[in-house]
């Protein structure tokens, strides 16, 4: 059976009804980790883990725990990409669905973006997020949950 597994850390409030409502319906069972406590709501399917403060506490944790085609929602694309190394799967807040086919190409533009940061250069960040991003979510997860209803 399947896990859904969140990264809390920065995990937008406008996602938070979208997947606590996905949860209850399709009963799957979630853990939310993250360095403080994150509440989505409140559902017997749902637990929540604090991990120790410190970089990447959250991830490890999460990498830990995952196993083959569970299911991870984070923005943080080195995750991302340890998760599905594992053979699991990762949607971001925005709705990318990452892959074995785009992952490694997200990981070379966050890398490549970094290195510009540390240089000095003063970069964009990142857009705020929208009400049409969460819907795109939405919609990105609906989809992943059609495909791999089995798993559930």
């Amino acid at each position: 059976m399947m896990t859904l597994y969140i990264d809390g850390d920065a995990f937008p409030n406008l996602l938070k009804p979208i997947v606590f409502k996905a949860i209850n319906k399709l009963k799957i069972k979630t853990c939310v980790i993250a360095n403080k406590k994150i509440d989505i709501g409140k559902s017997s399917l749902i637990s929540y883990l604090v991990v120790n403060q410190g970089a990447d506490e959250a991830d490890n944790k999460i990498v830990e725990l995952l196993k083959c085609d569970d299911l991870v929602i984070t923005a943080d694309i080195p995750l991302a990409n340890r998760v599905i190394e594992k053979k699991a799967h990762a949607i971001d807040h925005r709705g990318e669905l990452y892959t074995e086919d785009n992952i490694k190409q997200y990981l070379a533009i966050r890398n490549l973006m970094q290195d510009i940061r540390d240089s000095g250069e003063v970069t964009k960040g990142p857009a705020p997020f929208t009400q049409k991003d969460a819907q795109s979510f939405a919609n990105q997860l609906n989809m992943f949950f059609q495909k791999y209803r089995a798993n559930i």
